[in-house]
């Protein structure tokens, strides 16, 4: 049985997932993919359907952890629509 602080962190932890991509459009589409598939399935409130739906992130959340290693291994240069690091 899966509850409400285990989807909460599971999101959280895709979040994390999606940030650490290299690349800002990857790192964008993730976020957004993200955000869009916990929106729509907000209103979920059949438990097995809850536990596909925490199965399939978690899946998920392995698939994005490959991807960010990989992505990390080939850099690239900043875009323009991106925010620099201030420096203090």
């Amino acid at each position: 049985m899966v509850d409400s602080k285990q989807v909460l962190r599971l999101y959280k932890q895709l979040l994390e997932r999606a940030y650490k991509f290299d690349n800002y459009n990857f790192r964008e589409h993730a976020k957004r993919r993200v955000n869009a598939l916990f929106k729509e399935h907000k209103d979920l409130k059949d438990p097995q359907e809850i536990s596909k739906f925490y199965n399939d992130g978690i899946d998920n959340l392995a698939l994005l952890t490959r991807q960010t290693t990989i992505s990390q291994m080939y850099t690239f240069d900043k875009l323009v629509v991106e925010p620099l690091k201030k420096h203090r």
